[in-house]
């Protein structure tokens, strides 16, 4: 008789901006009920996250997730012009420093990044080198972050041709596959759903919604484009702002995306983080992110369990 070979697990996080901290949540959950992924894979933030977590570098991490302000995050961002409106050096030199820094090839965790060759449009999956170059090629929002220069090639977010990279564990040897899509609640809601103060909470509530839907450290952004956008008439509907038509564009790109992705790549459990209220850029809200996913893996871990029987 032969010896019953172990389920190779494969962690599939998926592209989300700010919502990727409920990447944290996952993995903790995952830890505390004794599962450790063998092949970790990741788009977008989820490339971040999963090359933190491969690295082996996940409890500082959190660590500083947990104190990051809206100052932090502004301290971070080079604006530039052309390319996007973020370099994304002065980030990525910061996450070289503190986090990731050592070839994908001797990370703990078999490990893979997904970015988008934008001259091609063909998805490309970064399994070699420095680990920090693939996770910055593969966060590099259309608009917001600079294209990474990659082996020749310019690449931008994996979320353009493979937000969930199902596809990539299965390919890298996984029998089970976990992915955590984040974008499943999100059409529209940038710009319509606004939340409304309560009776005697006007001040505190608005506020809290500037904070949320862009965050206070991206205006920043906005006063350098300031002079370059007209204002518009009286006469004219108010539109949404620049950032609003962008979170909401690549939203609806993304959800579309998935969804046609694991139709035909269906991944063997799904964790779906309910996070619609995080904006874009509410990389400050780490908390209600990490519980949020935390609470989506719990409620699939019976499934996964018995999947592992």
């Amino acid at each position: 008789m032969g010896v019953s070979r172990k389920m190779r697990i494969g962690l599939a996080l998926g592209g989300g901006a700010a919502r990727g901290w409920a990447h944290v949540g996952v993995i903790r959950v995952l830890e505390q009920a004794g599962i450790k992924p063998d092949i970790v894979c990741g788009t977008s933030i989820g490339a971040l996250i999963g090359a933190t977590y491969a690295e082996g570098n996940l409890d500082s991490f959190e660590e500083w997730l947990t104190k990051l302000g809206i100052k932090d995050m502004v301290s971070l961002v080079d604006v530039r012009m052309n390319g996007g409106m973020i370099k994304g050096e002065k980030l990525m030199d910061f996450f070289r420093r503190s986090f990731v820094d050592r070839p994908i090839e001797e990370l703990d965790i078999p490990f893979a990044a997904i970015a988008t060759d934008l001259h091609t449009g063909s998805e490309v999956w970064l399994r070699e080198g420095s680990a920090t170059e693939a996770v910055r090629a593969s966060i590099a929002i259309p608009g917001l972050f600079a294209p990474a220069v990659h082996e020749g090639r310019m690449l931008v977010d994996g979320g353009l041709s493979n937000p969930v990279p199902v596809s990539v564990a299965r390919a890298m040897g996984a029998d089970i596959v976990i992915a955590v899509d984040l974008n499943s609640d999100l059409i529209g809601r940038h710009l319509h759903d606004k939340p409304k103060p309560e009776s005697g909470q006007e001040s505190e509530n608005n506020e809290e919604t500037q904070t949320s839907e862009i965050g206070e450290w991206i205006r920043k952004l906005q006063e350098n484009l300031s002079a370059y956008i007209p204002s518009s008439s009286n006469d004219e509907p108010e539109l949404p702002s620049m950032l609003d038509v962008i979170a909401n564009s690549i939203n609806i790109m993304q959800v579309r995306i998935t969804r046609s992705r694991m139709a035909g790549e269906p991944p063997d459990v799904i964790v779906t983080p309910r996070l619609a209220r995080l904006g874009l850029l509410d990389f400050h809200r780490s908390e209600e992110a990490i519980a949020e996913g935390k609470r989506a893996m719990a409620a699939e871990l019976p499934e996964l369990k018995a999947l592992l029987k």
